[in-house]
């Protein structure tokens, strides 16, 4: 158990405060960030590698989490969609910042199927749908007319009242977290850090210096 010492009214992480498994931690944690509340708290920064090292990275929205890992969705033709087909890993930034806490996910990547995706895709905004079928993302466009065209036409495609079916070249992925780790900001840049490894199967739990 840790003994620490804090200024008043200071937020701390110690091991003792720590679920034994991570996701039932993030899920505590994503609890507070919902009360408080923060703007966006499901956008995490998704960091990938391209087959030739270049490492990426973006803010998307987290959709769902389970044991299994943690669910986002995205055009399979875009570059984070590349990368994760090329270099099936990933890792995953929350930045709560008003709360002096993120937390990082380290793992691989896999692809949802079409089913796993669909029911998704079914819950989005119907301009939404539309949305990801008129934008190829990541691919080059000759400018904001082309894409606002493509949105019309589509429109007229699917008018109101008709089903908008999901894209082939859309869909989800999974984060299958390997090693997580939680950030607790205290003064004087004397951090709190745990990380969460697997290790034959169980999760160890490891203090970091800050």
């Amino acid at each position: 158990m840790d003994t620490i010492s804090q200024a008043p009214d200071e937020p701390v992480l110690t091991s003792d405060m720590l679920a034994k498994d991570p996701l039932d931690q993030f899920a505590a944690w994503m609890a507070d960030v919902v009360a408080v509340p923060l703007p966006e708290p499901t956008a995490m920064v998704l960091a990938t590698v391209s087959a030739s090292g270049q490492p990426r990275a973006r803010t998307v929205l987290l959709k769902h989490y389970d044991p299994g890992g943690f669910v986002f969705y995205t055009n399979r033709t875009s570059r984070k969609a590349t990368d994760m087909a090329e270099v099936p890993r990933a890792s995953l930034l929350f930045p709560w910042y008003p709360m002096n806490r993120q937390v990082i996910v380290e793992g691989t990547v896999s692809a949802l199927s079409t089913e796993e995706s669909e029911p998704y895709f079914r819950s989005r905004p119907r301009g939404s749908q539309l949305g990801a079928w008129a934008s190829r993302q990541s691919s080059v466009v000759g400018s904001r007319a082309e894409l606002d065209d493509r949105y019309a036409e589509l429109e007229r495609r699917w008018p109101a009242g008709t089903d908008v079916p999901m894209p082939g070249f859309w869909g989800g992925y999974r984060v299958i977290p390997h090693v997580m780790e939680f950030w607790q900001g205290r003064v004087n840049r004397m951090h709190d850090r745990f990380r969460y490894r697997r290790n034959d199967g169980e999760w160890v739990i490891e203090r970091l210096a800050p």
